[in-house]
């Protein structure tokens, strides 16, 4: 007798629904995009107001929530490697710099 698992059955078989250990239902994702969603609104929101030199840096930010959200929940960072996690974080960075930098050269930016 071999006690090897079959390899047609789930990993995690037993546990309801087929969700693997750390994930979670659909309604907490639902609740995640339903979030994206206000963001986005405001964000659509900010571009018809008049809210001078505080623009920018709010849309950068909110932009920035919104991306990190999307590669944490949807694209599961959290439940990754921390190898993944690292790069991420270290690209985040690093696109967040070349991109303030870019537009540090703007006059509309720095007036």
């Amino acid at each position: 007798m071999s006690t090897a698992v079959d390899q047609h059955e789930p990993a995690h078989a037993d546990e309801p629904h087929g969700h693997a250990a750390g994930h979670h239902g659909d309604l907490y994702y639902v609740r995640i995009a339903l979030v994206l969603a206000f963001i986005t609104a405001l964000e659509v929101l900010l571009s018809y107001q008049h809210i001078g030199k505080l623009f920018l840096p709010t849309l950068l930010i909110l932009m920035t929530i919104k991306f990190v959200m999307v590669v944490l929940f949807f694209m599961h960072l959290r439940f990754d490697s921390k190898i993944f996690s690292f790069l991420f974080w270290g690209g985040l960075g690093l696109a967040v710099a070349v991109y303030i930098g870019m537009l540090s050269t703007y006059k509309f930016f720095l007036s």
